[in-house]
């Protein structure tokens, strides 16, 4: 089934409308974490046992370079993919390598008013994300 959301998403944002990018992108928003380009394949290769990990990488590139994602990278530069659009930073794990979105509004504020404030020379700040380095206790 096509989901009207995604057709829209990639329609406002410009892109040409192709049953790859549906999947991909319906793939990015129905995993509940922030995927490798690896993780998106073996779920798309379930039912589409064709794409190709060039096109999976090209079409990421595209949705990046269209904001309807972000890239979080890893300590051990590992691209992972952000759909959440939301204010938000990052608990990662560098022994799991696991990354969840941490929303603290309070957190936010401080650092962005601090950083207004201080103004780094030479350098104009556009936004910020803090990743927060641990291990979670599950």
């Amino acid at each position: 089934m096509v989901n009207k959301s995604t057709i829209k998403l990639l329609s406002e944002h410009g892109l040409k409308i192709t049953p790859q990018r549906i999947a991909i992108l319906d793939v990015i928003m129905a995993l509940n974490c922030h995927p490798t380009a690896d993780v998106i394949c073996d779920h798309l290769r379930i039912n589409h046992p064709h794409i190709s990990i060039g096109t999976i990488y090209k079409t990421l590139d595209a949705f990046l370079s269209k904001g309807i994602i972000e890239k979080v990278l890893t300590e051990s530069d590992t691209a992972r993919y952000d759909r959440v659009h939301d204010k938000h930073h990052h608990l990662y794990c560098a022994e799991t390598e696991r990354v969840e979105d941490y929303f603290d509004d309070h957190l936010y504020q401080m650092v962005n008013d601090y950083l207004r404030k201080k103004r780094i020379k030479n350098f104009k700040m556009k936004d910020f994300k803090i990743q927060i380095t641990g291990k979670f206790s599950d």
